[in-house]
């Protein structure tokens, strides 16, 4: 059933293919609104997103990750049990599949490759598991060269830190690895656990595909029942900033080049001050100068812009995302657009990034697309 899926992608795949030197954006859904995985033709100079084509059905896949090169797409379905699909990509945007592999687990949340490429690492969060696959020459996936299993008590039921009135509560109820990358250096490798509040510390051995728990192997979130879901390092590589689901706030954390150790600074909230009631904070991204950070607030359905003074972060605004609970956010490669995926409300906005002010601006064109989940714009070739 699993290769028919695959002869069947990729001949949708190479039946719609676009010119060369065109630039795409492949955007991960989840079902039953979303189809599979969908490109669409990316105008770096207006933002638009256009040419909309089903390249894979895929179920559920609504994890994405490509090479630096922008030959090669990586897809997870958060299936039961996980499976993970390479795609070469050709200059024209036709998919052909390279090779499909298990994640070593159930409901793959999170791809990310190692800043050399030589290794995909992949979170299950249904499992609670993060797994290490090796990419190979041709960019196809090997067996795993290593699953680390998350163990430990929940965490707590209720998020001690979110607004007055939160019933912010998901999956403390065993271990949930939500995100999983490496340093920019490509020493170390974090992962975060929702269900279990801890963040795990690795140092990663490159050579064999292997993570060596640290010590210690994990800290605690930033507050009880926080859910630490997703995370960002600093431009210079020496701080981490995480974004608690649960709490809705955000976390800095010092990182310690010479021992991979991460140290907690400050937490900020993602959320107005005078807001009561349930939120969960979700995608967060930084921009390649460092200095602007935003995050996406679901049910309150806006993205919180911060800017970045050292350590520190000072609030900016908020924006409406003209959608329905944003899972995660995307910027643009130069930093001059950021797109929102509003799960529930079935489409992508879009926004014009002020380039002295980070702050953003409202382009009033939506892109339909069924339970979008993550966005990625590979490179012009």
């Amino acid at each position: 059933m699993l290769l028919k899926t695959v002869l069947l992608t990729a001949a949708l795949a190479a039946s719609a293919p676009l010119m060369a030197q065109t630039q795409f954006a492949w955007v991960g859904t989840y079902q039953p609104n979303g189809e599979g995985v969908y490109r669409f033709q990316w105008d770096a100079k207006t933002g638009a997103l256009s040419h909309r084509t089903l390249v894979s059905q895929l179920p559920n896949a609504a994890q994405l990750t490509a090479s630096a090169d922008g030959r090669t797409l990586y897809v997870g379905s958060e299936a039961k049990p996980g499976i993970i699909q390479a795609w070469r990509i050709g200059a024209d945007g036709a998919l052909s599949a390279l090779n499909q592999v298990s994640s070593k687990g159930d409901g793959p949340v999170y791809l990310t490759l190692t800043p050399n490429g030589r290794h995909l690492l992949v979170a299950n969060y249904i499992s609670g598991s993060v797994t290490v696959l090796p990419v190979k020459a041709d960019g196809s996936l090997g067996d795993a060269t290593d699953v680390q299993q998350h163990q430990g008590e929940p965490g707590a039921a209720k998020p001690a830190a979110a607004a007055e009135g939160s019933f912010a509560v998901s999956d403390h109820n065993g271990p949930h690895a939500h995100m999983i990358d490496a340093d920019p250096q490509g020493k170390y490798v974090f992962a975060t656990n929702l269900g279990l509040d801890r963040i795990y510390q690795y140092r990663l051995d490159d050579t064999a595909g292997k993570l060596i728990p640290n010590s210690p192997p994990w800290i605690p979130a930033s507050s009880a029942g926080a859910g630490p879901r997703h995370f960002v390092f600093s431009s210079q590589g020496d701080r981490l900033w995480l974004v608690n689901e649960e709490a809705s706030t955000l976390t800095g954390y010092r990182l310690d080049r010479a021992t991979g150790k991460l140290h907690e600074e400050q937490s900020w909230n993602t959320l107005p001050a005078r807001f009561k009631g349930t939120s969960f904070a979700a995608g967060l991204a930084l921009s390649d100068d460092g200095k602007q950070l935003y995050v996406a607030n679901r049910l309150h359905n806006s993205i919180a812009h911060f800017r970045v003074n050292g350590d520190k972060l000072v609030y900016q605004e908020e924006i409406w995302t003209r959608g329905d609970y944003p899972r995660t956010i995307t910027l643009a490669p130069g930093g001059r657009w950021l797109y929102a995926m509003n799960q529930r409300s079935d489409n992508i906005t879009r926004f014009r990034v002020l380039p002295e002010s980070g702050k953003l601006r409202f382009i009033n064109d939506y892109t339909p697309v069924g339970g979008p989940s993550q966005m990625v714009i590979t490179p012009l070739r």
